[in-house]
């Protein structure tokens, strides 16, 4: 039986990390960590705004944001842990923006503005994007002992805060398996059903079985829901997602 582990699960948008590793901790009893989600930090920082309206400062608030809260929630002094997601994401989610477009999923020629907007100061945001992958990935080499890979099998939910690109999904998928190469750590890619992944992630790391699967996956379900409809009943969600005017619309299309 693995006594102590440090344990990051990786998957880009729509893949189930959160329903996975919420079940995994209840049906082990090792600890879940996580980052805010980007609409939760959204709320906070930069509130009246989706992810799709960001620009590319904006990107770099929640990129750090996300990072400090990670960092935090993972250095609190336990032995063992089970990472929704690890630290990398923070690295993946922006250069797949970088290669992709700022804002993916934008109509063709939006994306087009968006791209001569920031000629001038593209530069800048690679070199940050390229020493946020180098602290990231020396992070995870540091503090994780292994990995386990949820790769894509779902479709992607639309919901107005996730990239509703399904390039930049792939594309994060591909950044976040070549991540996992560079850093060096063990890692496992794991598919099929919530509970075909729990009995696979046990299987390899010989963890304890305190609650029994199919109920630690119902309570998950529930905690994931539950969270879910927390944020949208706050007012600040409902204020991102209103129709925004025309001025505003074009002062967004117009700035990187």
């Amino acid at each position: 039986m693995t006594e102590k582990i440090r344990l990051a699960i990786s998957g880009t948008y729509s893949t189930g990390k959160s329903t996975t590793t919420e079940a995994l901790s209840i049906a082990t009893g090792i600890p879940r960590t996580h980052a805010m989600t980007s609409r939760e930090i959204l709320m906070e920082m930069v509130p009246g705004k989706t992810v799709m309206e960001l620009n590319a400062m904006e990107l770099v608030l929640l990129a750090m944001r996300r990072f400090e809260e990670r960092v935090h929630n993972e250095g609190v002094g336990v032995d063992s842990f089970i990472s929704d997601g690890g630290c990398v994401h923070e690295w993946v989610y922006f250069e797949a923006r970088m290669r992709i477009g700022i804002n993916p999923g934008n109509a063709w020629w939006l994306g087009a503005l968006k791209t001569l907007a920031g000629l001038p100061v593209k530069r800048f945001y690679q070199q940050y994007t390229d020493m946020l992958g180098v602290v990231t990935k020396a992070r995870a080499r540091r503090v994780y002992d292994a990995y386990v890979h949820l790769p894509v099998e779902f479709d992607m939910d639309p919901d107005g805060h996730r990239p509703v690109s399904e390039p930049f999904r792939r594309l994060s998928e591909q950044l976040l398996l070549e991540a996992l190469e560079e850093v060096g750590l063990p890692y496992h890619i794991v598919g099929g059903t919530v509970r075909e992944r729990l009995e696979k992630i046990i299987s390899i790391f010989d963890f304890p079985v305190i609650v029994p699967l199919d109920e630690a996956i119902e309570e998950a379900e529930r905690r994931v829901a539950s969270a879910i409809e927390v944020l949208k009943s706050d007012a600040r969600y409902h204020e991102a997602q209103r129709q925004k005017s025309l001025r505003r619309r074009i002062a967004w299309a117009l700035r990187y």
